[in-house]
């Protein structure tokens, strides 16, 4: 499971079937980015998610599940149930890594490692995408979706390229791919994003529970 919490941390990470529009209104990219702005324009949002990392130099693959819940501005809480449980949490300044099989929680800073891209950070603030990112389209076609290619405007550590798969319908954001300088791949779909939740904002903190070992990560 280190494997899975580093490839999280330091990459980054949405489905749903649709059927393609007979006649598709030709949209340019800027149109795309206003219209998926404006679809994620909302005070928070939660999804169903699966998780794929892939080590390529060593051939290893892992795969993962769970929930994912957001909240402007900076607040996640991704819930990993498979294949083992662990919650990731933050609440735009501190991190929590929380292993309850393990009886253990790392604690760090979140713009550390959910910064300019890193660990999906930009869904909780889509606009950001814009500001960190050059932002082209993909070569690769799809019948459902709007294929985007994110580059860092700054060198990033873990990320050299991102991948937006977006619906041509709804305009959410479908799949996220990130692959980093070795060309290793984390792979998140977004299942049943549901937006306007009013979540509370308890969900994005932790308190430590009595007797958990602490770890301080180092940054």
């Amino acid at each position: 499971m280190k494997f899975k919490i580093i490839l999280f941390l330091f990459c980054a990470f949405i489905v749903s079937g649709t059927t393609p529009i007979a006649s598709e209104k030709l949209l340019s990219l800027s149109e795309i980015m206003d219209k998926v702005e404006q679809r994620y324009d909302v005070p928070d949002f939660s999804a169903y998610f699966v998780q794929e990392s892939t080590i390529k130099a060593m051939d290893i693959s892992d795969v993962a599940s769970g929930r994912i819940f957001v909240k402007r501005p900076g607040m996640m809480r991704w819930e990993y149930d498979k294949p083992d449980r662990q919650t990731i949490i933050t609440d735009g300044k501190k991190l929590w890594v929380y292993k309850p099989d393990d009886n253990q929680v790392m604690i760090g800073k979140a713009p550390f490692f959910f910064g300019d891209g890193k660990g999906a950070g930009f869904l909780s603030d889509i606009k950001l995408i814009r500001e960190q990112f050059k932002v082209s389209f993909e070569k690769e076609k799809s019948d459902h979706d709007y294929v985007i290619k994110l580059l860092p405007k700054e060198p990033t550590v873990g990320i050299a390229i991102i991948y937006l798969a977006i619906s041509k319908i709804t305009f959410k954001i479908k799949k996220i791919i990130t692959l980093n300088e070795y060309d290793d791949e984390t792979v998140i779909e977004l299942i049943n994003s549901k937006l306007n939740l009013n979540l509370d904002k308890s969900l994005f903190n932790f308190i430590v529970p009595e007797g958990t070992d602490v770890i301080m990560m180092d940054e």
